[in-house]
């Protein structure tokens, strides 16, 4: 308690505020999730669409608690958290920032596990962790979330040629990694086509693209009603945010302001970002 003898040890606590006028991105990351979490519950393989959209909704979770969020984006085990530059959440305190966001994702992913796998007890508690970066610029954020949404392209590309070699062409992880070690991704398409009649471009998007959650206006709609029409592809999810109800001037009437959405689409693209300029304005 403050005013006791004992209050000189908060004297050895220290200061750690981010700096100001930067963007803060937060990254979550499952920790040992592809070699254990994965196998032990059994997770289809290359993906998992039921572990996806709870990632989704835990990070829309986290969405709804931190206004200041403006995007979000997510593949496999890992979600990035876009803070505006101007935000002064907790006085901007690393740890305070880091420590709320990770408990809030970890907690409303093991609060809404059952909701996506009815049946399926989880055997131990999945942890999570992160890491705060300060990007100077637009550029550098944009170039922040192309670099991810690129990395998920990669990824997944490899993970469904690879699953595709074990799973229909009967060859064991060792001779899969091997058959694909060097190979370039036209070589890659060039064996799913050729081999299994598979064509990348039509797996899901939410595979190739990871899951884009922003939020969209919702004009003149009510909230069970609305929804929003862009140039994302892919299925798309429509979450109502803890927002806020504007009466209309003269008319009486509410509408909803804003929504959190999960999209799957380009984010790389000067489109995206032409289309919200909220995203990255202060």
């Amino acid at each position: 308690m403050a005013g006791t003898r004992f209050a000189y040890v908060r004297n050895f606590e220290l200061p750690d505020p981010l700096l100001p006028d930067t963007y803060i991105v937060l990254r979550i990351d499952g920790h040992s999730f592809h070699r254990q979490f994965s196998e032990e519950h059994e997770l289809a393989k290359p993906n998992d669409v039921r572990a996806l959209k709870l990632m989704d909704e835990a990070a829309s979770s986290v969405m709804e608690m931190f206004t200041d969020i403006t995007l979000a984006f997510g593949e496999s085990d890992e979600f990035s958290f876009l803070f505006k530059k101007s935000t002064n959440v907790y006085n901007r305190r690393n740890a305070k920032i880091l420590t709320t966001v990770v408990s809030q994702f970890t907690s409303s992913y093991v609060f809404n596990w059952a909701k996506h796998f009815p049946g399926v007890s989880l055997k131990y508690p999945p942890s999570f962790d992160g890491r705060i970066v300060l990007y100077p610029t637009e550029k550098v954020v944009r170039d922040y979330f192309s670099w991810r949404q690129a990395d998920t392209h990669i990824n997944n590309l490899y993970n469904t040629a690879f699953w595709a070699l074990v799973q229909e062409g009967k060859q064991t992880t060792t001779q899969a990694h091997e058959a694909l070690r060097g190979t370039n991704s036209a070589q890659k398409n060039q064996l799913l086509f050729e081999r299994f009649g598979i064509n990348y471009n039509d797996v899901p998007e939410r595979m190739r693209k990871g899951s884009v959650i922003v939020r969209e206006e919702a004009r003149d709609l009510p909230l069970s009603v609305a929804s929003f029409v862009d140039g994302c592809g892919g299925d798309k999810v429509v979450k109502e945010e803890d927002t806020l109800e504007v009466k209309d001037k003269g008319k009486g009437r509410k509408r909803a302001s804003t929504r959190v959405t999960v999209l799957h689409c380009d984010l790389i693209r000067d489109e995206f970002w032409d289309e919200r300029p909220y995203i990255l304005s202060e």
